[in-house]
């Protein structure tokens, strides 16, 4: 099966920030050309489990064609560098998965029901494709209350497990956050938009109606997820 990875004609990427610590989100709507397209890709591919005994994604994963991922890398390398005010800046490393949210709330386990992070590296980032529509939720980001942390970092990791151990985790998918986080921001979700943030920041997937939760591509809440970590600039992606 192939399929057009161009954007489509017109698209804007827009920058805003959130929370009290101001950090850049960038998004877009109407991203792609063919995003039918790229879900049927999806939707021929083998699914695999992506969690774990102590957690993990809540759900299902497959691969991302590396297309893809080279296309969405190389529109977003300047569009980054500007908004997080990098610098030059090339690609390190980039990897991807399509993503589905399959597990009812009642099977996750406690670190799937609080907001988390990808990474404590400030250079990676997050890039978070919808191809499903405003009924799936969105992406939310958090304060942490006791330590007033947004984002993490390696300086502030220990910190912060060590308050996070004597808290809990309220049952079912993260809504507002209470009582340990509060919501920042929320990104609903939306055919063919594009949300790109750092990995450090506190977020977590919202799910309005785990009902409608779906291990079929084309009726879930399927997401394209790339992770992409930048470096000052030398050699092209290897």
């Amino acid at each position: 099966m192939t399929t057009s990875f161009d954007l489509a004609t017109g698209v804007r990427l827009g920058a805003s920030v959130i929370g009290s610590e101001q950090e850049p989100l960038l998004q877009a709507d109407g991203f792609l050309a063919d995003p039918a397209g790229l879900r049927d890709i999806a939707a021929a591919q083998a699914f695999q489990p992506a969690f774990g005994p102590t957690g993990g994604y809540p759900g299902l994963r497959a691969a991302l064609p590396d297309g893809y991922i080279q296309s969405v890398v190389n529109v977003l390398v300047r569009p980054l560098a500007e908004a997080f005010s990098l610098g030059s800046v090339r690609p390190l490393h980039a990897q991807g998965a399509f993503s589905l949210v399959t597990l009812p709330p009642a099977d996750l386990k406690p670190a799937q029901r609080v907001p988390h992070v990808d990474s404590v590296n400030p250079m990676q980032f997050a890039i978070l494709h919808y191809l499903c529509d405003e009924a799936a939720g969105g992406t939310a980001f958090y304060r942490h209350r006791a330590t007033g942390f947004e984002l993490l970092s390696q300086a502030r990791l220990a910190a912060y497990d060590a308050v996070r151990a004597t808290e809990g985790a309220p049952a079912g998918y993260v809504d507002d956050g209470a009582p340990w986080f509060e919501r920042t921001a929320w990104v609903t979700a939306k055919w063919n938009r594009l949300v790109v943030y750092r990995s450090c920041v506190l977020h977590s997937g919202t799910v309005l109606s785990p009902e409608m939760l779906s291990s079929d591509p084309r009726r879930g809440r399927l997401t394209a997820n790339v992770f992409l970590t930048l470096t000052p600039s030398g050699p092209t992606i290897a």
